[in-house]
Parts: structure tokens; sequence; C-alpha cells
């Protein structure tokens, strides 16, 4: 990722008039919405060049159908339905700035109804089949998706797409000594 890209995703996440955090609470931190074990990352975050532009808007992260779905942060389910034949499901994360934060998970079958608080890790749907035809279903022209099932995770501010894993939980960082390298 390179650093203006990475400079931006954090401005976009952090603005000045609304700070993500209160003094005494700590930043919101996400977790996978799958696993233990962690999940393989099928596709990465690719952000568009601009709003109708191609790119990845998300994780998509593999899974076998019927899988468990959990939620990445607590929030309150503000979609829990069907978009264009696929199941969806979006969580609001409260007092993340404004507009706050949202996570979107599909194709799901989803456990939960709109308005319903969730917790981080409570189960808020299943995995179901990827779709059959269409753009971005499995063999569909131009659209190459996941060769098995898998769930596309994605992460919101307003209309801006961001990369979930700048506030996924990945443990303490560590810096290790430097090796093999000569003056």
């Amino acid at each position: 990722m390179h650093l203006t890209t990475l400079l931006l995703a954090l401005a976009l996440l952090w603005p000045p008039s609304a700070p993500m955090r209160s003094p005494s609470a700590p930043p919101v931190a996400l977790t996978w919405p799958l696993g233990p074990p962690r999940p393989e990352i099928v596709r990465g975050w690719e952000p568009p060049a601009g709003p109708y532009a191609a790119g990845h808007r998300g994780l998509d992260l593999a899974a076998p159908v019927g899988a468990p779905v959990r939620a990445a942060a607590s929030g309150v389910v503000t979609f829990a339905g069907h978009v264009a034949g696929r199941g969806v499901l979006t969580l609001t994360l409260p007092g993340t700035g404004d507009p706050p934060l949202r996570t979107t998970y599909e194709p799901v079958e989803p456990l939960v109804a709109a308005g319903t608080k969730v917790t981080r890790g409570d189960p808020v749907a299943t995995l179901a089949p990827p779709p059959t035809g269409g753009a971005g279903a499995p063999g569909a022209a131009g659209a190459a998706h996941c060769p098995e099932s898998c769930l596309h995770w994605g992460l919101l501010r307003g209309d801006a797409y961001l990369n979930p894993l700048l506030l996924l939980r990945q443990g303490p960082s560590r810096l290790l000594p430097v090796t093999g390298f000569s003056r």
C-alpha cells in the first residue's frame, strides 16, 4: 500500500471534526467475522480510482456455505435482507464519528433483524451459497470472483469504502532487528 493511500484512509477514518473515540474509550477495533481459525483472504481490498470505477470494495474471506458469520464489532443491525438476489447484512457502529462506520456482509442468510443490537463476536448470519449468474458470480463474464464460497466483508464511512484491515485487531506490533544489512 502506498503511503499516500494509507494517509488518505486514516484521514477518512479519523476526521478532526468527529473523533472516533472519547477520551476514556479506546478506538473501535474490528475482529474477523469468520473463524477461528483466521480466514484466508481470497481477494483483498482494491480501492477504485473514482466512485464508479472498477475496484474491490472489501475483502473476500474463504469459508464453506453455512459457516457462522459474526459481528466484527458491537453495533446495531441497520439492514438485513436481500439486494440483487443476495442476502446482505449491514451493521452500524455507534460512536465512530459522523457519519458512523458500517460493516457489510454478503452473501448471507441473516439471523438477526434490522434494529437488533449486537456485541462483537455475536452470530449475525450464516454464509449463503454464491449467487448464480450475473456480475460477480462465479464464471460470470468479466467478473471472476471467489473460486469457492466466500464472504464479502466491507467497511464504509458514508459513501466511502474503506479497508477493513485498517481496524482489524492483528495483535501487538513488534520491531525486529534488521540483519544482513551492510553500509
